[in-house]
Parts: C-alpha cells; sequence; structure tokens
C-alpha cells in the first residue's frame, strides 16, 4: 500500500483529529505542553509570545498548508515557546508528537514536504531579522503589509505596476536627463 500524503493531511486517523477554531481561539498557549503538532487546512492563525512584563508581540502569521508547534518534534516534555491563535476560523489537523515522528521515519514524501517547510520557516525568520536590523521602519512596514496580504506567494510572480503603466513608470521615475521631442 503506497502512502498518500494529501490523505493523511486531511483525514483524522491513529493519533491524527481534525479540530475547528473560531478567530482568537488558541490551538496551544505559550508554556503549555508541547505534545502535538497542527496542520492548518484552513483559515489563517498567528503566533504571538508575551513577556513578563506583559508585552505581546506576533511572531508569526499562518496560512493553509503550514505547521504550528512544530517545537514539540524537540524534545519530550516540551513547552511551548509561543500561544498559536486563529486569526479567523480554522480547521486544522492535529497530529501527536509520535504519530508524527512515525511518519517522518517511514514516509519520504512526508518527510521531504515537512522539512521543505522547516527550512522555509527558517528563511523567513532570517529575512525578518535582516529586515528588523537594518531596514528604516517605513520599509519593514511595507515588507509586513505585503505579507500580511499573502503578496508575492514563492513561484507566483506578481508586478506591482501593470504592464501598461510601466512604461509610463519607469519615465516618471527615470532621473531627469535632457529634454527631447519625444517626451
Amino acid at each position: 500500500m503506497t502512502f498518500d500524503l494529501a490523505a493523511f493531511l486531511e483525514e483524522a486517523g491513529v493519533g491524527r483529529t481534525l479540530v475547528h477554531l473560531q478567530p482568537m481561539q488558541a490551538f496551544f498557549s505559550q508554556g503549555s505542553s508541547a505534545d502535538s503538532i497542527y496542520y492548518l487546512r484552513t483559515g489563517r492563525a498567528k503566533l504571538t509570545v508575551v513577556s513578563q512584563d506583559g508585552k505581546e508581540a506576533t511572531i508569526a502569521l499562518l496560512s493553509a498548508g503550514q505547521f504550528i508547534g512544530e517545537e514539540s518534534l524537540a524534545s519530550v516534555g516540551g513547552l511551548h515557546l509561543a500561544t498559536a491563535s486563529a486569526i479567523e476560523i480554522c480547521t486544522a489537523l492535529k497530529i501527536a508528537r509520535g504519530e508524527m515522528i512515525r511518519v517522518m521515519h517511514e514516509e519520504h514524501a512526508f518527510s521531504e514536504m515537512f522539512l521543505k517547510f522547516l527550512l522555509t520557516r527558517s528563511m523567513r525568520t532570517q529575512a525578518d531579522l535582516v529586515d528588523q536590523l537594518f531596514n528604516s521602519s517605513e520599509k519593514r512596514l511595507a515588507r509586513i503589509l505585503l505579507l500580511m496580504a499573502e503578496f508575492g506567494e514563492p513561484g507566483t510572480p506578481e508586478h506591482l505596476i501593470p504592464p501598461s503603466r510601466r512604461k509610463l513608470w519607469r519615465r516618471w521615475s527615470a532621473p531627469p536627463g535632457p529634454a527631447s521631442a519625444s517626451s
């Protein structure tokens, strides 16, 4: 019998439960036991952390097709370092730690997909850090707004300026030069 990756992520089964969350409902809370991973099937979620003096910060925005709580693979008895909560109505597959480890060992298609997710998340975190360290607040705000709008998703080139206006944009944004009769 061959492994069906799509069916594994769509259906409840041994070690897997479908969960439905309303906006602002938590998948898990900061400091709670990290014993399962969630695969976000529909909706959007966020990861937030709260400092000891009560300051809250959003550290990641998540959309369908992403995993939440992957830190539960790091160790038995570990704790969540952040709170994951729904931004809008979400459907997720809750995968027990043991089942996740079993499937990663036995099913290469799943391991490959999960590793790709982890690497993509790591690269995005690095980009966020570089953005925070080196860009102006205006550039950081623009980047965050584009990320929130899911603009420029991998594999789908998008243009900020419609093709019919690009020539006009180039002319307008070009440095001033000598005047010509063709302008």
